[in-house]
């Protein structure tokens, strides 16, 4: 058997984990290489792990995570009003898997855009689908949409997305085409996929602020109904980093 055309093979056929495996095995003394089962399993475990890491790159490219963080590195404590017990209960995404929203609110600063690009991040090293949307660009991105003729196909993407982050919601008011939109959005979304809002307004005063009562009323039913609300306290974060 040429060993050669066997990792030519592996190479064409982009099984770049049973490919490396493949190499480890004929690097080792002749002594030493494991069975043909043992062989096997070793094979088709380094395959799954390399597609769970070009997964998780893609996903993470296609999210566009404004901050590059983590679970670990959120500070918890009393004053912010965030323990590890509860930052613990949604680490592992199954509020994902069961739909549920995540509301996040604090003063600018606090670190809430941070926890939400944390989550997602675990969210995509876990295999779901994330995409986060500042909202001036969301709202940009919806005008645009409407403008070009690819309001469907934006509407499609986010779909796809089993979770979104809007971030900076509440900042401006909201336009009559942009509040039907994110209705729309909602709807499609509601009992099926996760949505994360961020803000610097608490929840009290989204409703307002997002302008029509009846639309009001729609959204907020399919925001809060079924979230989880984090609502930090504390100084901002960015003197600390400073000081």
């Amino acid at each position: 058997m040429n060993k050669q055309i066997t990792l030519d093979h592996l190479a064409q056929l982009k099984l770049d984990g049973m490919l490396q495996a493949y190499q480890g095995v004929l690097a080792m003394p002749v002594q030493s290489q494991p069975s043909l089962n043992q062989f096997m399993a070793r094979l088709a475990e380094a395959e799954l792990q390399s597609r769970a890491t070009k997964r998780t790159e893609l996903y993470l490219r296609q999210s566009k995570l404004r901050y590059n963080a983590i679970l670990e590195q959120v500070y918890c404590n009393a004053e912010r009003n965030l323990s590890k017990e509860k930052l613990m209960m949604i680490a592992d995404c199954s509020f994902i898997e069961r739909a549920e929203n995540l509301l996040i609110t604090g003063k600018t600063g606090c670190g809430k855009s941070y926890l939400a690009c944390a989550i997602g991040r675990q969210a995509c090293t876990l295999g779901y689908r994330t995409l986060y949307f500042g909202m001036n660009r969301f709202l940009e991105k919806i005008s645009l949409s409407k403008l070009d003729g690819t309001y469907v196909k934006l509407l499609n993407q986010i779909e796809k997305a089993q979770l979104i982050i809007i971030d900076d919601f509440g900042l401006n008011p909201l336009d009559g085409v942009t509040r039907l939109a994110l209705l729309q959005i909602l709807e499609d979304r509601y009992g099926i996929k996760s949505t994360i809002i961020i803000s610097q307004l608490p929840v009290g005063k989204w409703h307002s602020c997002i302008g029509d009562s009846t639309v009001a009323d729609s959204i907020m039913d399919r925001l809060a109904g079924n979230a989880h609300r984090f609502e930090l306290e504390g100084d901002t974060l960015r003197k600390k980093k400073i000081s």
